[in-house]
C-alpha cells in the first residue's frame, strides 16, 4: 500500500539539506508509529522516495515524498501524530493513498513546480517590471545549462509555463522532473544578464509553492497537484466499523 505525504518547510530549517530532511522523517515515522514498510536484505531501510529534493535555503509549502505502508492508517490521525513528532520548520499537510503502479511515484510523474521569487539583497532598476515583460516576450531565451556530464546551450523559454508580477515579487511556473527541469535561480540569473546587472549585486529568495503532474493528452499540458492524485485513507478497523 503506497501513500504520499505533503509537507511544508520553512524558517531556519530551510537551511538543512535533503539528506537531513530524509533522516528527520525517518525519525518522525518511528516516533509517530507510522507502519512504514522496509526493504529486505541485510540492511533494511524505510521505503521512502522524494519527488524533488529542495535546494538549501529554499522554503516551501508543497514538498512531497512517497512511502510504502504495511497496513492502512487514518489520514487525519497520521498527520496529527506526525506533526506532534515534528519541530518548528516542518509541518505535515496531508497523507493520501496513491496508486500502486511504479510509474505513478512522485519522482516519476513530476512535471512542473510553482515558485515565488523575492528580492533579498541589492537593488533592481526602477523599470525592472517593464524589463521583465520584455524579457519574457522574447521568442527564445537561450542559456548555457549545466548537465551532469557537460554544458549545452538550451532555450529555456518553453520551460517557463506561466509567470506573473505580484507586487514586488515574481510568480514562476517552471518545468520540473526528469524530462525537463528548470530552476528559478537560472531564470533570475539570465534576467540579470539581460539587465546587464552583475549577478553578485543582487540576491533573490525562492519559495516553492506547489508541485504538479501532467495528465494532459495528445501534447496538451494539464497540470494537477501531486496531492490531488491521492485519496484520504482510513484504518481497516475504522472502515469496518462504519459499514
Amino acid at each position: 500500500m503506497k501513500a504520499r505525504i505533503k509537507f511544508r518547510k520553512y524558517g531556519a530549517l530551510r537551511f538543512i539539506g535533503h539528506l537531513d530532511v530524509m533522516r528527520f522523517f525517518q525519525k518522525v515515522m518511528r516516533r509517530a508509529d507510522i507502519p512504514i514498510a522496509f526493504t529486505g536484505g541485510y540492511s533494511p531501510h524505510m521505503i521512502m522516495s522524494f519527488a524533488s529534493p529542495l535546494g538549501i535555503g529554499l522554503s516551501s509549502d508543497g514538498e512531497y515524498f512517497d512511502i510504502e505502508l504495511r497496513e492502512a492508517v487514518s489520514s487525519p490521525e497520521a498527520v496529527r501524530r506526525m506533526n506532534e513528532a515534528c519541530v518548528e520548520g516542518i509541518e505535515v499537510v496531508s497523507l493520501r493513498q496513491i496508486a500502486e503502479e511504479k510509474k505513478m511515484t512522485g519522482m516519476t510523474i513530476l512535471a512542473g513546480a510553482d515558485y515565488l521569487v523575492s528580492l533579498k539583497k541589492g537593488c533592481l532598476p526602477e523599470e525592472w517590471k517593464k524589463k521583465f515583460v520584455e524579457f519574457m516576450s522574447q521568442p527564445e531565451i537561450r542559456v548555457v545549462k549545466q548537465t551532469k556530464r557537460s554544458e549545452k546551450e538550451v532555450d529555456i523559454r518553453p520551460m517557463i509555463y506561466q509567470w506573473e508580477i505580484r507586487g514586488d515579487d515574481l510568480f514562476l511556473q517552471l518545468a520540473a522532473g526528469s524530462a525537463q527541469n528548470l530552476k528559478p535561480d537560472l531564470v533570475m540569473e539570465t534576467f540579470c544578464q539581460y539587465l546587464d546587472l552583475p549577478c553578485g549585486d543582487v540576491t533573490f529568495g525562492y519559495h516553492r509553492l506547489e508541485m504538479y503532474a501532467d495528465i494532459g493528452k495528445d501534447g496538451r499540458r494539464e497540470l494537477v497537484t501531486l496531492e490531488s492524485l491521492g485519496w484520504e485513507m482510513e484504518q481497516q478497523d475504522e472502515a469496518k466499523n462504519s459499514d
